[in-house]
């Protein structure tokens, strides 16, 4: 099980590095320091590797909806605090979730499809809910929904963990950016941010 972890968390860095299709087998051996034969008794394929990868870092992102709790602001603020830390922890898996995944064939295209899906309607939910609310102002639900997710996802592209905004900041500044799009007055309640 041991070996399998330090397979997947190779795979996971050089898929996000170099792109799913730009990895073989061989480079996989030879940062386990594996021969390429003996790589196979513990996997069947990389592309099994691929949809493990996928699958971890949706569990970590359907974790984070799970804990939600609390009103529609207080939801979306723990939404992109949780969001943004497993992008933070989990950089690599979270990269080849957002970008790698559909290179998978079917129906493990399908099933990261599914998962992918499953996260976008629990946050759209959300923000249905602070609608339904009049909490959330927005004039689309689902573009909205686009919007928030688009927002946060691309944060794998630059977000650096030595960078000059610590994670606890930079979601609060997230969340103040987001909750003012859906129409969230926080100034004069001390919001996320403290400063109007």
């Amino acid at each position: 099980m041991e070996r399998r972890e330090q397979i997947l968390s190779i795979a996971s860095h050089l898929f996000s590095q170099r792109g799913y299709h730009a990895t073989s087998m061989r480079d996989l051996a030879k940062e386990l320091n594996l021969q390429g034969g003996s790589l196979y008794a513990h996997i069947a394929s990389k592309e099994e590797l691929l949809i493990e990868v996928v699958r971890r870092a949706a569990e970590r992102f359907l974790a984070v909806l799970d804990s939600l709790e609390g009103d529609p602001v207080a939801k979306l603020k723990g939404l992109v605090q949780g969001h943004l830390r497993v992008i933070a922890e989990e950089l690599p898996r979270a990269t080849v979730f957002f970008h790698e995944w559909k290179h998978l064939s079917p129906p493990l295209l399908e099933e990261a499809k599914a998962l992918r899906r499953k996260y976008e309607e629990g946050v759209q939910g959300i923000i249905q809910e602070g609608v339904e609310q009049g909490v959330f102002h927005v004039p689309s639900v689902r573009l909205a929904t686009l919007f928030v997710l688009s927002a946060l996802n691309w944060t794998y592209q630059w977000y650096r963990p030595d960078g000059p905004l610590s994670l606890e900041k930079l979601s609060e500044a997230y969340a103040t950016l987001i909750l003012r799009a859906l129409g969230v007055e926080l100034g004069n309640k001390g919001g996320a941010d403290g400063e109007a």
